[in-house]
């Protein structure tokens, strides 16, 4: 089993920041860029882990504050970390894992509730802050002081509490690969003037998670060593996202997240901000985020490999990507239809029509959520191996033109 580290293989050049790679972990290799598939109780939604596998995922990730909530850190500890409990592996070797902090939770069970903001924003949503701001109304989940984090558990409400040295410790029972500092994910509507003082917040939270990482030694769960990521902040700003990279690319961290808050408009180009001031030999991870769109541009600008729920979630809710771009299966015109739902044999979807996923759909069958889940994933999963190809054979720009064309056409 080998040790952390990131190899290189190619730059795709032409005033980008965009590369091929590898990530080597101690349960194998990663190909960059890469999805990253989320599990976040420590299952993907709908689907065996052997399915997962089939659909071509390399990692998976899992969510800490989940996981402290249900079983239980101690518990996952108990069964050799999350990866084993849930069986993550291929011809009996376990595969790569992530956990993230727990730091998305404090954004949406603090600034978020009660607002309807994700940690997306368009620019007008942006413009109408303060009017959003006035809304006091809702009982926030999740306070917030220096020290770390006092949450309500959303399973019975009781009291727990987080801090950078508790999040190091719950992830090293965990038993992840890759796991992420303690960071506090702001909202895209907060002022600059808080993104500040959370900026700080983030970088006191960094070293006090460096330093707990460095004291733990090894995971707990599997005896092995494990990556920590720093997690940039600085929400839409650029001063604040370059001070952050600044500061954090200058602690001994194995790999960067870079997370919080954004302008759907200016996604690639606050990962570029970014990026162009972290340190090149390390890997680029971008948090939560995964559509088909921001997966080009994360990739142009430099990420090395993503995690978002969007591909599952929206499976769920019977939306489908296909190469002319997304579609809705509860459409009349699906009831149907006799063409496959992937044309791809290497898809799950492959084996069933529109028509009868229509009807799964319509009868509120489980076995729905499957089909759709396996083939969204697949479709990300594949995209993002296809764009790594594409930067490895030379012609990355005329494959993101074609697919975008496809995707995204114009009326």
């Amino acid at each position: 089993m080998s040790e952390f580290g990131f190899t290189i293989k190619k730059k795709l050049g032409e005033g980008t920041l965009g590369r091929a790679g590898v990530i080597h972990t101690p349960h194998g290799d990663i190909p960059t860029p890469a999805f990253i598939v989320v599990g976040t109780k420590a299952t993907v939604k709908a689907l065996s882990p052997e399915q997962v596998v089939a659909l071509g995922a390399d990692a998976v990730l899992a969510n800490t504050y989940h996981l402290y909530l249900e079983p239980g850190d101690e518990l996952v500890q108990k069964h050799g970390g999350f990866a084993k409990m849930m069986a993550w592996q291929k011809n009996d070797q376990q595969l790569p894992t992530f956990t993230d902090s727990g730091g998305f939770q404090v954004f949406s069970l603090g600034q978020a509730m009660g607002h309807g903001v994700s940690k997306i924003a368009t620019s007008e949503e942006i413009s109408k802050r303060e009017a959003q701001e006035e809304n006091k109304s809702h009982e926030k989940f999740a306070k917030i002081d220096d020290d770390g984090v006092t949450f309500k558990s959303v399973i019975d409400g009781s009291e727990h509490r987080f801090t950078p040295e508790r999040s190091m410790q719950i992830q090293h029972n965990l038993g992840a690969d890759i796991f992420f500092a303690f960071d506090e994910c702001t909202s895209p509507l907060a002022p600059k003037e808080y993104q500040h003082k959370a900026l700080a917040r983030t970088h006191a939270w960094a070293a006090r998670s460096l330093a707990e990482h460095n004291r733990l030694g090894a995971s707990t769960a599997t005896g092995l060593p494990q990556a920590l990521f720093g997690v940039v902040q600085g929400g839409a700003y650029e001063d604040l996202r370059r001070e952050s990279a600044r500061t954090l690319g200058a602690m001994d961290f194995d790999g960067y997240g870079i997370g919080g808050s954004f302008t759907k408009e200016d996604i690639g180009t606050a990962v570029r901000w970014v990026n162009e001031e972290l340190p090149e030999g390390k890997p680029r991870h971008l948090l939560g985020i995964g559509e088909p769109i921001d997966l080009f541009l994360g990739i142009e600008n430099g990420i090395d490999t993503f995690d978002c729920v969007a591909p599952t979630r929206i499976a769920r809710n019977g939306a489908l990507y296909t190469e002319e771009g997304r579609i809705n299966i509860f459409n009349a015109k699906f009831r149907e239809d006799m063409t496959l739902v992937c044309n791809d044999t290497t898809c799950y979807g492959n084996q069933f029509t529109k028509s009868y996923l229509a009807h799964l759909f319509r009868a509120e069958e489980m076995f729905a959520a499957t089909i759709a889940s396996a083939h969204n994933l697949h479709f990300i999963v594949t995209l993002v191996k296809n764009i790594r190809q594409s930067i490895l054979d030379g012609n990355f720009f005329e494959y993101k033109k074609e697919f975008l064309k496809k995707y995204y056409p114009t009326p």
